[in-house]
């Protein structure tokens, strides 16, 4: 077995209904002369979600944002190391929007490498492409459309990223409230830019507290959007009535208004687990830890909500997210 190191790469299977039939985008590899998922490996230090959309706009020229995740591929490559590609449903993104525009330019992929690139219905695309693997990624595509959960908004949940300790800041310096970002916070918070952006981002909402605030200033700045502050999200707050910080999660997952990230405190966290469970069946809910710290600083966990006709808003997928810093 090879002693170099694993590869990881990232796609996305994007999709748009046409009239009432459900379409994909795919492209045609001519060095390998299949169709295919469009896919790529992640560049030093990328995120998978923000190689999914860079790889994703230079192989098809298509800006896109993030819903659920699909899962992913592994395999071994000939030099006996392993490969996984992680995949998710994507839409596609408008060129105007400012989720757009904060993202690093795209320079489009070579032709060698990507020679057609071809809007196709699902139905169509179960019959031209080439690997299994990526027909049964779009059967669950296909399958959470027929079920009526494809079409999904988004919460991401942030947890503050990393403060100057308690004991240090609180030594005469300064108050609860005003506790900020160590050097590393403040770089994992500029991190979070490309990865709101994956997830198409355009509404913030966070703790009045200093912490959670710059933790979310860098992407708020860079989509020239104002922060919608909470004071029931403060951890003092919090610890006296609980109960409203369940009621503004339950409204965030089930009324569809814009992809929406809050930041929160760690003592909040399990009443926000608590309504995460309301409206996630067990096969989700299980993949949220059961105990504190519920998420590291700095870690993101993205719902992903879909609405039936006739039912409530539920759950229909899970995230964890980490900056790489």
């Amino acid at each position: 077995m090879s002693s170099r190191p694993d590869v990881v790469a990232a796609g996305a299977l994007v999709w748009r209904v046409t009239g009432r039939k459900l379409e994909v985008l795919l492209v045609h590899r001519p060095s390998y002369d299949d169709w295919s998922i469009p896919k790529g490996k992640l560049n030093n230090g990328e995120d998978i979600p923000v190689a999914a959309i860079r790889e994703v706009e230079e192989e098809t020229g298509v800006p896109i944002y993030l819903g659920q995740p699909l899962g992913k591929v592994n395999y071994r490559l000939g030099d006996g190391r392993k490969k996984t590609t992680y995949y998710w449903a994507a839409r596609p993104l408008s060129t105007s929007t400012k989720v757009f525009k904060v993202r690093p330019h795209v320079s489009p992929a070579k032709s060698s490498e990507v020679d057609k690139v071809r809007w196709v219905t699902a139905k169509k695309a179960f019959n031209i492409l080439t690997q299994d693997s990526d027909k049964e990624l779009l059967g669950r595509l296909v399958d959470q459309h027929n079920d009526d959960k494809l079409d999904t908004w988004t919460l991401m949940v942030v947890r503050h990223s990393r403060a100057v300790k308690r004991s240090a800041w609180k030594g005469g310096k300064g108050s609860e409230e005003t506790r900020p970002l160590t050097p590393v916070g403040g770089k994992m918070a500029k991190e979070m830019i490309p990865l709101l952006s994956s997830y198409g981002i355009t509404r913030i909402v966070t703790s009045p507290w200093e912490r959670c605030v710059a933790t979310m200033r860098p992407y708020a700045n860079a989509m020239k959007i104002n922060m919608e502050t909470f004071d029931e999200l403060t951890e003092s707050a919090h610890e006296k009535k609980p109960r409203p910080v369940y009621r503004l999660i339950d409204k965030l997952l089930r009324v569809n208004e814009a992809p929406v990230a809050l930041c929160a405190h760690r003592p909040t966290l399990p009443t926000i687990v608590e309504a995460f469970r309301d409206r996630a069946p067990h096969s989700i809910i299980k993949q949220v830890p059961r105990t504190d710290p519920w998420l590291q600083t700095g870690e993101a966990l993205v719902a992903h909500v879909s609405q039936r006709r006739g039912r409530k808003a539920t759950i229909v997928a899970l995230e964890k997210l980490r900056p790489r810093v």
